[in-house]
């Protein structure tokens, strides 16, 4: 078979998303992307396409596409982000050693360029029904690092929620937050592993100003004198999987609570709050992601206010000598 490869571009997202809808129609992980979302989430201040973006073509039909996301930090590993997806009658072991090779190759020359002073890691996640790319990332060189939890809560039938703390004002979000959201979320998120801080630009792009999120069931805790957040639940909602599955589903992309305040039930108590605003808004159902061995025991915070698992991701690393 003859492919061309050639970096993606943005007029490329229409034909992108049918490629992942094939992919789901094989291995069903509910996640559904229209044109307009992939623009949105690979058109990002960290994704340059020309470098750091490849897709493989068989005439006008998109069968691949690999992506890098150099991070805003690197202290004190450059943990670089690997995205693919193949199409499921294209998989074949050609395909797969050029994108694992790509990968490297061109991991390297970005990193080069952005956090040279430091090691690299390339870090991939696929999800266990996706047994192919599992099967590439190990054979690749990947190793098994983590186990991230999707979980789902039935606002039918959810817990009361738990009564916030009088003395911390709650507010909605709105754009004047966006520095003290960006604050809380870089300090609280410090020790979590994987991330990194993100930059202003990143979190404009990819969270507050996302088309998707949701700042009227976004909530904040503000601290007396009102200049530092010291919990929030942020929240999006993704009309492309409502559409697919015909169900409303509030995803809650935050939960962050000071580190001075952790063990007395805040953020289970604001995300009580949470999920009691988005079922009077005529949500049926909220979800979210968290690292299985989260060091703050998030999981149990989520399950104590409704939520249970429903499906999970691996999370792979590689070093890449430099």
């Amino acid at each position: 078979m003859s492919l061309t490869w050639r970096p993606l571009t943005m007029d490329d997202m229409p034909a992108l998303a049918e490629t992942f809808a094939e992919a789901e129609r094989v291995e069903p992980i509910e996640e559904h992307y229209s044109a307009e979302d992939l623009a949105e989430e690979i058109g990002t201040p960290t994704v340059d396409l020309p470098t750091a973006s490849t897709s493989a073509w068989d005439g006008d039909t998109l069968v691949a596409y690999g992506l890098l996301r150099k991070r805003d930090a690197a202290d004190p590993v450059h943990m670089m982000r690997v995205e693919t997806l193949v199409h499921p009658a294209y998989r074949d072991g050609a395909i797969a050693a050029h994108l694992i090779g790509w990968f490297e190759e061109a991991g390297k020359a970005l990193h080069a360029k952005s956090h040279p002073d430091v090691p690299l890691e390339l870090h991939a996640a696929a999800n266990t029904k996706q047994r192919w790319l599992s099967e590439v990332l190990v054979d690749g060189g990947y190793e098994h690092a983590r186990w991230f939890v999707d979980m789902r809560a039935d606002l039918g039938s959810i817990p009361p929620a738990k009564p916030l703390p009088e003395e911390f004002p709650l507010v909605a979000y709105e754009q004047k937050y966006e520095a003290l959201t960006l604050r809380s979320r870089n300090e609280t998120f410090a020790d979590h592993w994987g991330s990194t801080e993100q930059s202003p630009e990143a979190w404009r792009h990819l969270v507050v100003g996302a088309k998707d999120f949701q700042p009227d069931l976004s909530f904040l805790l503000l601290s007396p004198e009102r200049d530092r957040v010291v919990a929030m639940v942020l929240s999006a909602f993704f009309a492309s999987d409502e559409a697919a599955t015909g169900v409303k589903d509030l995803y809650v992309s935050h939960v962050a609570t000071d580190a001075s305040l952790r063990g007395r039930g805040i953020a289970g108590a604001l995300l009580g709050h949470t999920l009691v605003q988005a079922k009077a808004k005529g949500f049926q159902r909220a979800s979210l992601n968290v690292d299985q061995d989260n060091t703050h025991r998030a999981l149990g915070v989520y399950e104590r206010v409704g939520f249970s698992e429903f499906q999970r991701w691996a999370g792979y690393v590689k070093p890449v000598p430099t």
